[in-house]
């Protein structure tokens, strides 16, 4: 038997010393072979994997494979933008969304200018009920906070604007896509182009149902807002099949939706949601009708006024935040920050991610740009105690297939929120297991039910799962899963990383 010299057993590391002297506890043992099971099957075998899980309580590091390499996290990346927006803006964190005049209002309440819709970067300028509930998340009338602007600004003493009414969201440049989004999203609502001014999510939701047969199918738009002009070029089908999905792009000028495809007669109906390419333009026609609505009439044309990047000195920094322009009429403050968390992380709103890392940049530098955003992003991962190595992000929601993180970065950032004052506000607004969010239709009929809350991910060849499991005995793990580059189906490989996950949870 070798025998070390008591010196040398000192400058060992305490991890390493105490390896040496104790065996890892049988929960850890536990864990580790229930996961190198599941990673030993077949379909598991099809992805690259990167795991961590790691002991809040004690510390320590219970399993890992591949936790210092890199992966595309999709979503995931939510839990970092979600994460800086609570630290450095602040649980009570509130927006505001204005109206006000260029001009001057006369005995009659005419205002001889424009009348301006400013954007206050609210993400949540819209029907949306709080406190968040899964099954019911909008008011009956999507038009709600439009209608209400209206009659404020009804009794304001406003009865004909003789200008333009005009969206102003000049709060962020107008830079619309982050680096590294696919063409075929920007249509797509998850794919919004970012805006400091959006209504409704920036969403027009297309609902379709069956004509008579081999004639176009029945279009509604909802919200009824004529955004873009509709040519519908679709067909009804008696059959039971199809050989053309509905489909949707946009025409050469961008003005037109077409939508293609074939529906059978016996459809109950499809829903098919789109993003507006100009959320400003998109509240500003939502105000224009609620406006027409109450009697109030625009002379002039609907228009917006964006902050380009090519008219600003620096896109990284400014001396001073820009200054709003015209008088303050109306002002709708939002809810606190944490319930804009709670709906961007359950829902995985992309648009919400990319707005709230703008706004923190605008507080931070005074110009809410994605350059500053950034920054903003990795120095805050910098004090959290992130490796520069472990993580590369170029956007808040992760729809970028430039993002890349490691399981390690990801656990430190899991790590540093159980140990900050927001811990609570971060964890409510994950998804909880089998109950709620995008993890609403996952381990329904599993033991971790209503045990794990954690951000989903997922786009192709891409699946992620990272966040806390809570055992009965009420101690909790952190942990981090990534599959890429998987060639087989995503719900193979995404079974499989839920068994992982509920791995943690049992007995």
């Amino acid at each position: 038997m070798k025998i070390f010299p008591f010196w040398l057993l000192l400058l060992l590391p305490c991890s390493l010393a105490a390896s040496a002297s104790e065996p890892p506890p049988v929960e850890s043992t536990a864990i580790t072979q229930r996961v190198e099971a599941i990673l030993e099957q077949t379909a598991a075998q099809k992805a690259y994997w990167g795991i961590k899980i790691y002991d809040l309580e004690n510390r320590t590091t219970v399993y890992e494979r591949n936790s210092g390499r890199l992966f595309l996290p999709a979503s995931n990346v939510k839990l970092f933008s979600s994460a800086l927006a609570l630290q450095r803006l602040g649980g009570d964190y509130r927006f505001s969304t204005s109206v006000a005049a260029d001009g001057e209002i006369d005995e009659n309440g005419v205002l001889q200018g424009d009348l301006l819709l400013v954007g206050g970067g609210d993400p949540n300028f819209s029907a949306r009920l709080h406190p968040y509930h899964q099954d019911r998340q909008f008011g009956p009338d999507l038009m709600q906070p439009v209608k209400l602007l209206a009659r404020r600004i009804q009794e304001a003493g406003i009865r004909q604007v003789n200008g333009d009414l005009v969206g102003d969201d000049t709060r962020y440049v107008w830079q619309t896509y982050p680096s590294g989004w696919s063409y075929a999203d920007t249509l797509q609502q998850y794919g919004s182009p970012t805006s400091a001014l959006v209504f409704n999510d920036n969403l027009i939701q297309l609902n379709i149902t069956p004509g008579t047969a081999r004639r176009p199918a029945h279009l509604m738009t909802k919200p009824d807002l004529a955004y873009y002009t509709i040519q519908n070029h679709t067909i009804t089908l008696p059959g039971q099949w199809i050989y053309r999905q509905l489909a949707t792009r946009l025409s050469a000028n961008r003005e037109e939706l077409i939508i293609s495809g074939e529906i059978r007669q016996n459809s109950r109906g499809r829903v098919v949601r789109v993003a507006p390419d100009d959320p400003a333009l998109y509240a500003t026609l939502a105000l224009k009708k609620a406006l027409a609505e109450v009697g109030i009439e625009i002379s002039g044309e609907t228009r917006t006024i964006h902050q380009r990047p090519e008219s600003l000195l620096s896109l990284q920094s400014l001396p001073q935040k820009p200054p709003r322009g015209g008088n303050v009429l109306v002002e709708l403050s939002s809810e606190p920050l944490r319930a804009a968390i709670t709906v961007l992380n359950k829902e995985s709103e992309n648009l919400h991610a990319e707005m709230l890392l703008r706004e923190v940049a605008l507080q931070e530098a005074n110009i809410g740009s994605q350059e500053a955003a950034l920054i903003s992003l990795k120095r805050f991962l910098s004090d959290a105690g992130l490796r520069s190595e472990e993580f590369f992000l170029v956007d808040g929601s992760g729809l970028s297939r430039q993002n890349l993180l490691s399981p390690n970065a990801t656990i430190q950032l899991l790590q540093y929120m159980w140990n900050s004052a927001s811990r609570d506000d971060y964890i409510n607004s994950l998804p909880v297991a089998g109950r709620d969010g995008t993890l609403d239709w996952r381990f329904t009929r599993s033991p971790a039910r209503g045990l794990i809350r954690a951000k989903t991910g997922s786009m192709t060849h891409v699946v992620a799962l990272s966040g806390y499991a809570s055992r009965p005995s009420g101690k909790t793990y952190a942990f981090s899963i990534f599959a890429n580059n998987f060639g087989i189906s995503s719900t193979s490989t995404r079974e499989s990383m839920d068994r992982i996950a509920e791995a943690l949870v049992r007995p």
